[in-house]
């Protein structure tokens, strides 16, 4: 079996990992959405959004390498995790199936969101191009809510094989769509006081993401609930032990802190009008919301394996490799969506750097 001092180490990588892919298919989500309900102010907002697709290539990367490593990734694949059930695993958790299914889709939502931002940049050119864009905007929240059902069950839920939930996808949907929503805050906060930004923006963008994200927030809290309300019912030790160890066991300070990170505190908040038209009250609310995800994503991952009774949990973070691994992604990132929005005129390039192929160039 494998250690879960490992295991958690590589659950950190793996938090990194679904924290940046959300981030970049939920960017053209967002774009879909508010074309689909006629945002007028989604041209305010929506080549920002989209420069978040940059981070494709290094989300790719990650995959790689946590299906490579697939035997430290995933519990149910560690040598002598099969002598130690007490029932064969489902067609489901095949490891070949499993690296198939998680490569061609990534590949074909890649695919599906670029076409997406080409026929947006060209969508008022023609009728013809407007047919073609709204016909692709359909079927982006489909296929992102289908894509994103699979992430949660292969990277979380089936982490421990003998536990389901049957509103997980739903669950983990809502969560990571909350943290982009909150990073766009951040983003649309620091570049506008940065005075970065080539069209400024008003600071009713910055509250229609607060509105939403006080949205997102109780809707987080409702799938967080009904699915512990299920199982407590039930109270089948099966279903139920993961959701006791998460919340009394080792990791126990990490799954109430994100709670509070991601309810108490922005509810608290921005359930009040002042903090909602506060873009520096806004600001620090989504920054909280955010390192609270990264906590529910590596909670739910490294407390699939419970540690011995002699044996200390691994926390995030104390050790070399999940610092330099987290600083190295987080560059990567940062270098390759700055870019993205140079290219698409978002920001002006810093004095002194480097000519940039711009979009329309």
């Amino acid at each position: 079996m494998i250690s879960s001092i490992a295991f958690a180490s590589w659950s950190v990588l793996t938090a990194d990992f679904l924290i940046l892919l959300h981030l970049t298919i939920c960017g053209v989500t967002f774009c879909a959405i508010l074309h689909l309900a006629s945002a007028q102010w989604r041209y305010r907002v929506r080549d920002i959004a989209v420069s978040l697709f940059a981070l494709y290539p290094l989300v790719f990367v990650l995959l790689i390498i946590l299906l490579l490593a697939r035997h430290g990734v995933f519990a149910w694949m560690a040598p002598g995790a099969e002598a130690a059930r007490e029932h064969p695993l489902n067609a489901w958790l095949n490891p070949s199936f499993l690296a198939a299914r998680e490569v061609l889709g990534l590949l074909f939502v890649g695919w599906l969101w670029r076409r997406f931002i080409r026929l947006q940049a060209i969508s008022e050119q023609s009728e013809a191009d407007w047919n073609r864009f709204k016909l692709t905007a359909n079927f982006i929240p489909v296929v992102h809510v289908l894509y994103g059902t699979m992430i949660a069950w292969d990277f979380e839920m089936t982490m421990l094989p003998s536990w389901e939930s049957s509103i997980y996808g739903m669950y983990h949907f809502v969560s990571n769509f909350g943290m982009f929503l909150a990073t766009m805050a951040v983003l649309c906060y620091t570049l506008e006081r940065g005075k970065r930004l080539v069209k400024p923006l008003p600071d009713f963008v910055i509250n229609y993401f607060a509105q939403m994200i006080l949205a997102f927030t109780i809707l987080w809290t409702y799938t967080w609930f009904a699915q512990y309300l299920t199982y407590w019912y039930g109270n089948i030790p099966d279903e139920r032990d993961r959701i006791d160890y998460l919340s009394t066991g080792d990791y126990s300070w990490l799954w109430w802190s994100f709670f509070v990170m991601k309810f108490v505190i922005p509810f608290c908040f921005l359930v009040f009008t002042y903090f909602r038209h506060s873009p520096a009250s806004i600001y620090r609310i989504a920054i909280i919301i955010i390192a609270g995800t990264w906590l529910e994503r590596f909670t739910w991952i490294a407390g699939s394996v419970p540690t011995g009774s002699f044996t200390y949990a691994h926390y995030p973070f104390t050790s070399v490799f999940d610092v330099v691994v987290t600083l190295a992604v987080g560059a990567a990132a940062w270098f390759l969506l700055r870019r993205a929005l140079v290219i698409n005129e978002v920001i002006r390039p810093a004095i002194g750097a480097p000519e940039i192929a711009h979009r329309g160039a």
